[in-house]
């Protein structure tokens, strides 16, 4: 009888701690091409940007940086990010490389997630970050198009979930980067290679962190 009751006991326990958890987000796998020549180029960038010579590009994130695409629609956001190679519309950091831009995860306006890439495959999304930082983009621009409450509502579930499976340190918007230069998370080699940002900016972050204030997330160097 006590042996019965110890286990059931064990069970309450268990099923106590897995009802707690909030519920996963519906993520909708959307994956973009990450084949050889993606890997080399992303090899290649993290040697002469960052240092690092992995056997693999992959990342230990520390980091979620929250972006807006700037492309009104997820078609054209999700063929953005799909080949592996930048393409010529992007003369502002075509020099620094010829990988093309991604992110793990897209955002529809309607609140959908889409993944695009696994959590830890490297991705160029942030300068001197991309180490550390998963990358979630959502579809919008911030003005004539700017990002609706229930992408809003996904990020939050999204950031809570990873937040569950890695070591979350620090959640930024696009436009905070430049704050943790000279921080020890900081591993970008060319000074002169800054972009200026406004994405999703400071209202979209606030209502993201306000509601992220249970996690233990570090303040933003200021």
């Amino acid at each position: 009888m006590a042996h019965f009751f110890h286990k059931a006991v064990i069970w309450l326990f268990l099923f106590s701690c897995a009802t707690s958890l909030p519920n996963p987000p519906d993520i909708i796998q959307k994956p973009i091409i990450f084949d050889q020549e993606r890997k080399e180029l992303s090899l290649a960038y993290m040697e002469e940007h960052y240092g690092l010579t992995p056997a693999s590009p992959t990342i230990q994130p520390t980091m979620i940086v929250v972006h807006h695409t700037v492309i009104p629609t997820f078609e054209k956001s999700f063929e953005a990010f799909y080949p592996s190679r930048l393409p010529d519309t992007r003369p502002d950091i075509q020099s620094a490389s010829a990988l093309n831009v991604s992110v793990p995860y897209l955002i529809d306006r309607d609140g959908q997630i889409y993944q695009l890439m696994p959590d830890t495959l490297f991705a160029r999304h942030v300068i001197g970050l991309n180490h550390c930082a998963i990358g979630i983009e959502n579809v919008g621009d911030g003005d004539q198009h700017p990002l609706t409450d229930a992408q809003l509502k996904a990020n939050i579930q999204l950031i809570r979930h990873l937040a569950q499976k890695y070591n979350i340190e620090y959640v930024i918007g696009h436009h905070e980067y430049q704050r943790f230069i000279d921080h020890p998370l900081w591993k970008e080699k060319d000074p002169g290679y800054l972009t200026e940002k406004d994405d999703p900016g400071d209202v979209f972050m606030r209502k993201i962190r306000d509601q992220l204030s249970s996690l233990p997330l570090k303040p933003i160097p200021e």
